[in-house]
């Protein structure tokens, strides 16, 4: 799906009639919030989700499709790939949501810890865009793939060292697969989140999270999944056309204070917490 450079910019630019996306992992948080924005802007979604109940669910809220994936697994991939063409189109968008980790310190771990990170949160990114490449350039059609990496993938991240040495190879990966799909009118951008106000991190957090955030969010709160949706939603329509190979912190601007926090009496920043 080519842009035509020399056609103006306007607000039908953002829109995504007629596209169809694919958003893994989309079931619960981050993912979730993706697809529903993605639907809300036009689109029509295809959730790719291993947990049949949350996969049905959101594919029914977005009013597109819930398939059963474990999107590590090649066949999976294909058979998902297949159904979800022949029920709704060939997918134009792509985005490659789904991951997870634990934390453990780096030397109590073993190579099946990191086996498990690895395919969790980078071999699946590689599988998934290879096969819906090869789909959109069999079709003609181009289109955009956005990877969820994660602020980890640019910073040291303690206890999570296999983790975010996979997100950073899916920044790398984004950066490589965008010059090698550019002829073929597939651009390939990434998103990564830091703080996001997911299931998961509310658990995590407990009731004394949003004052943390705070503090650590030059912002001063926590973003949320469809905030990220968002940035997704600009990568994958016509008003990115320009722009491939990039990732987009949606952090609320905590990469960029790298280690300056908000003061507890609110009168500026200090380094360190």
């Amino acid at each position: 799906m080519e842009c035509d450079p020399s056609a103006p910019l306007s607000p039908d630019s953002l829109r995504l009639d007629g596209r169809v996306a694919v958003v893994t992992g989309g079931g619960t948080g981050i993912g979730r919030g993706v697809a529903r924005t993605l639907a809300n802007f036009g689109s029509r979604v295809a959730v790719w989700e291993k947990d049949p109940d949350t996969a049905r669910a959101v594919g029914d809220e977005v009013n597109g499709l819930g398939l059963i994936v474990d999107v590590r697994e090649a066949d999976q991939v294909e058979a998902a790939l297949a159904e979800t063409t022949e029920r709704l189109g060939c997918p134009t968008i792509l985005v490659n949501n789904a991951g997870g980790t634990f934390a453990t310190a780096f030397l109590d771990s073993d190579e099946r810890g990191w086996n498990a990170l690895h395919r969790a949160n980078l071999l699946h990114v590689i599988l998934c865009t290879h096969r819906v490449a090869k789909a959109m350039v069999a079709a003609g059609l181009g289109g955009s793939i956005v990877n969820v990496t994660s602020i980890e993938a640019h910073r040291a991240a303690p206890l999570f060292a296999a983790y975010a040495a996979a997100k950073a190879g899916v920044a790398n990966f984004t950066k490589t697969a965008a010059l090698e799909l550019a002829e073929h009118g597939i651009r390939v951008n990434a998103v990564a989140p830091d703080l996001t106000r997911t299931e998961g991190l509310e658990a995590l957090a407990g009731p004394r999270g949003p004052s943390r955030w705070n503090r650590i969010v030059p912002l001063g709160r926590a973003g949320t999944p469809e905030e990220v949706g968002g940035a997704v939603v600009f990568l994958a329509s016509d008003l990115s056309s320009y722009v491939t190979g990039e990732t987009i912190h949606v952090d609320g601007g905590t990469f960029a204070s790298s280690g300056w926090f908000h003061r507890p009496d609110g009168s500026g920043y200090a380094y360190g917490p």
